[in-house]
């Protein structure tokens, strides 16, 4: 029998209470997996569609998983043991992850827990002059963020579109980013501006220092003067909220921009932008080490930084999620497993 670990699981879909703390089994290791002591696990919307059994999908994409389930992708920790196959990690080391992502997105990556299976392809050094609370709230935000940006670092097949998802040059360019605020946005800004990019965010008003600060050239308040009456011409609009009304920001870009929806489902733009001659691309977000460890170096140096939301221990996971579903999240939601 594995030795046993204090981990957040799932017996039945519902809301934040269904979440359950308590003793579950440690994960076993397979071939080139990595056991990684959690230290501090961030929180992605995949957490809370998974825990509600992802009622907004149509019924036949809608999972049916073998309960118990621990939810959760996003870990920072410290290397417990290695499998045969590993090469490039040793017990002790710090690293960071996005866990099996997309393949066990439907039943549970593991990560609210204290001990995790990774696989070595997935793990990346964690940047040595950030926490491990703060290296928790990096991995899908920023992968996220750096596929749709900087370049997607895979060749599987996109589930949403049939051609694959191809970033644009953003050097001088314009880019509008709705939702600018969010796990996604807050590092999508930062990325932007590093290369190179006249970014403008929207979201709203408490927001716009901070956003500033990340390097935001402008700002446009969420609940003025809807972002599509007021810009025009732009070269690229990420709308990291997506969704049915993710159409309307193609009247804010010139012909030949791209619109960019990190959630595509339920747009229904498609024939409006090939009469703008407007692109319209989505991403699926893959887990990878190498992509986090290109990261980690921006990290290490100050060139993106993660904003922490607010921090609850692993055992307050329900109220976490209660905080999630409140909206108005300023970056990302940890959970602190150390």
């Amino acid at each position: 029998m594995n030795p046993m670990m204090k981990a957040v699981r799932l017996h039945a879909f519902g809301g934040p209470d269904v979440l359950r703390y308590e003793e579950a089994p440690r994960p076993a290791l397979s071939h080139g997996d990595v056991l990684v002591r959690v230290h501090a696990v961030g929180l992605n919307p995949p957490d809370w569609y998974l825990r509600d059994g992802y009622r907004s999908l149509p019924p036949e994409w809608r999972p049916e998983p073998a309960f118990p389930l621990i939810l959760g992708s996003d870990v920072s920790g410290v290397v417990a043991a290695v499998a045969e196959g590993v090469e490039g990690f040793a017990v002790g080391d710090a690293v960071y992850a996005l866990v099996r992502f997309p393949g066990e997105v439907m039943k549970g990556s593991g990560a609210y827990a204290e001990y995790v299976s990774v696989p070595a392809s997935e793990l990346a050094h964690k940047p040595s002059t950030i926490d491990h609370v703060h290296a928790a709230g990096a991995p899908m935000s920023l992968l996220t963020a750096w596929q749709f940006l900087i370049e997607p670092g895979h060749q599987q097949p996109n589930p949403f579109q049939p051609f694959a998802h191809v970033p644009v040059p953003l050097e001088g360019k314009t880019v509008l980013i709705n939702g600018a605020a969010g796990g996604v946005g807050h590092l999508a800004v930062q990325l932007a501006t590093w290369r190179g990019a006249h970014v403008i965010a929207v979201a709203s008003r408490r927001s716009e220092a901070l956003l500033r600060d990340l390097g935001a050239d402008q700002f446009l308040d969420r609940a003025g003067i809807a972002p599509e009456e007021v810009v025009r011409d732009a070269d690229l609009v990420l709308d990291t909220v997506g969704g049915a009304e993710s159409g309307r920001f193609l009247r804010s870009l010139k012909r030949g921009g791209a619109l960019f929806p990190v959630y595509p489902l339920g747009f229904a733009g498609h024939q409006e932008a090939a009469e703008r001659g407007i692109t319209v691309s989505t991403a699926q977000v893959r887990s990878s080490g190498e992509q986090l460890a290109q990261a980690a170096a921006l990290l290490a140096d100050g060139t993106l930084r993660v904003v922490v939301d607010s921090i609850f221990p692993l055992a307050d996971a329900a109220r976490a999620h209660e905080r999630a579903a409140r909206g108005g999240i300023q970056g990302k939601i940890v959970l602190d497993v150390a």
